[in-house]
């Protein structure tokens, strides 16, 4: 189930509203998807709070996550997130974490250009062992 909501919001097939931010981020199995990929497919911007999770794979674990701002300025350096599985290389420790500075490369020309999308949405520690490949 998580998978197809994943899918549908890469394919910009769902549409979730960035509500107030919050500061005690929820399970990600107790809600639809994950936050940073519903900040990655949503058009509106300045919507922080929603909640999930995201599967970092060089560490085979799940961490959970927020919306802290939707969108950032494409200054700086960012970490690609895949907006179809959420999941990305590099989390907490690793040395090509950008502290949940992310961009989804929206128009699949594998650059970071003006037509992705850039947003913030910090990994929390401690991270959970995922042995299936998602949160």
């Amino acid at each position: 189930m998580m998978r197809e909501n994943f899918v549908a919001c890469a394919l910009g097939l769902c549409s979730m509203a960035l509500a107030g931010c919050t500061s005690q981020p929820a399970a990600p199995s107790s809600v639809p998807g994950s936050a940073a990929t519903a900040a990655a497919t949503d058009s509106r911007a300045g919507g922080p709070g929603i909640a999930g999770g995201v599967y970092v794979t060089s560490q085979g674990m799940c961490y959970d996550t927020f919306v802290a701002t939707d969108p950032l300025p494409m200054k700086g350096k960012f970490q690609l997130l895949d907006a179809v599985n959420g999941s990305t290389e590099y989390g907490p420790g690793d040395p090509g974490y950008r502290g949940g500075r992310w961009w989804v490369d929206v128009n699949a020309n594998g650059m970071q250009d003006e037509g992705d999308k850039f947003f913030l949405c910090p990994l929390l520690p401690p991270g959970r062992p995922a042995p299936s490949g998602s949160c």
